[in-house]
């Protein structure tokens, strides 16, 4: 069988000066939990301004597909492909549907752990049992379950989308849900983004110390706009970091934003970039001199950025030290070990040392041609991109793997000057 994956070569010729407006897609964190609660609320909960990213897309199509079947198969199979939100969320809102599905996805999904949610919903009273290896998809749930408690414990240094699955089912289950989070909580803003987006559908909860309640509750009938997407902005503070010059205009992003992912503003800062308000929305620039940082850049509340920033920071020969980044290597890849593969490219080296991480960029160097492989990881490619402003070639494997989330990136480096050339 012929692979249908293309590589693209990323290319900038010229002064290396960058100048553009780029009006990014809808965030995707947002629009998949505004999907759910759609979905909960029959209709109460109206969504605008969806992404148009293939997680988004998947997530959307199974809801609508599940509002249309007529229940006639007696066990209906749902598969969410590469995303890995989808999967999640699913898990918890099929759960509550009184119907009998088989969960399932790619083969990279089926090594990605779902236990500590299984195990949740399993002590809530759900009936979910696994099709495949125990811990993993595929997942046999059999949907409208029996409430049997409404207290349930779950680690919070694994993953925040066991958590706000919870938590976006909690209103409608008999009982409410009080969710206990043991531990440290891993990528907090991201659970504060969903309680925010409930209270914004009408439903309201008490954060006391270490739990959080949510009451059985109506919604109210409301409508939620989504932002777009502050990861998608990530990479262009990248881009305007590794140009000679740059302004960067991005329209519509809130200064008061629900995205943990608006930290890029303050880190970037420390990079060399500053951000202004314009209007509506943001303008980015190289106006001012990097930082010099003095301990560790702790990246737990936002580890989809991790990429960018550590290839940015590899690419200006930055040695520096990150923590937070254990949730990296069960991602889309092992985004450690891939990070560690293709920086080696450069000459760079990222060494771990008891959940420490840092960049020696001793022999950092350039060559005239790079091929970075994605991994199946649509931050590889858009973290690697930019590396195109300081090497005449770098070569992108599989590069249409960034409509996972971003679908227009290269239509909008193109826009910004970049040349973007596919071949077989």
């Amino acid at each position: 069988m012929v692979s249908s994956k293309k590589n693209a070569i990323v290319s900038f010729s010229g002064t290396k000066d960058i100048n553009t407006e780029i009006t990014l897609t809808g965030s995707k964190s947002e629009s998949n939990r505004a999907l759910i609660l759609s979905a909960l609320a029959k209709g109460q909960v109206k969504v605008h301004n969806l992404s148009d990213a293939a997680d988004t897309v998947i997530l959307n199509g199974i809801l609508t597909q599940l509002n249309i079947s007529d229940g006639s198969v007696e066990r209906l199979t749902v598969d969410v492909g590469h995303a890995g939100t989808a999967m999640r969320f699913l898990t918890a809102y099929l759960s509550t549907v009184d119907r009998q599905f088989q969960l399932t996805g790619s083969g990279r999904m089926k090594e990605r752990p779902i236990k500590l949610l299984v195990d949740a919903l399993q002590h809530l009273g759900a009936s979910i049992g696994y099709a495949g290896q125990e811990g993993f998809p595929p997942l046999h749930i059999d949907g409208g379950f029996e409430q049997l408690t409404n207290r349930v414990k779950i680690p919070g240094n694994i993953s925040s989308q066991y958590l706000s699955a919870l938590l976006l089912i909690a209103p409608a289950l008999p009982l409410g849900l009080s969710l206990e989070i043991e531990g440290e909580l891993t990528s907090r803003p991201y659970l504060e983004m969903t309680l925010k987006m409930l209270e914004e559908a009408g439903i309201q909860h008490e954060w006391t110390n270490n739990t959080i309640h949510i009451s059985h509750q109506s919604y109210k009938e409301s409508n939620l706009t989504v932002e777009p997407d502050w990861s998608a902005c990530s990479y262009w503070y990248s881009i305007a970091a590794l140009a000679n010059q740059s302004v960067v205009t991005l329209p519509n992003l809130k200064e008061q934003s629900l995205q943990g992912d608006s930290r890029i503003q303050e880190i970037m800062q420390l990079l060399g970039i500053q951000t202004i308000r314009k209007g509506t929305g943001i303008e980015i620039s190289s106006a001012i001199e990097p930082q010099t940082i003095d301990g560790f850049l702790n990246l737990k509340d936002c580890p989809d950025l991790a990429q960018t920033i550590i290839v940015c920071a590899a690419a200006k020969g930055l040695n520096l030290r990150f923590t937070g980044l254990e949730t990296l290597k069960i991602k889309e890849t092992d985004r450690i070990k891939a990070l560690q593969n293709e920086l080696a490219k450069i000459g760079v080296q990222l060494l771990e040392d008891n959940e420490v991480y840092t960049l020696d960029c001793t022999n950092l160097n350039f060559p005239e041609h790079i091929t970075i492989k994605t991994y199946d990881d649509h931050r590889m490619a858009m973290a690697f991109a930019p590396l195109s402003l300081l090497i005449k070639e770098v070569e992108i494997e599989d590069y249409q793997v960034v409509e996972k989330s971003y679908p227009d990136f290269w239509k909008d480096l193109e826009k910004a000057g970049f040349s973007v050339r596919e071949f077989n």
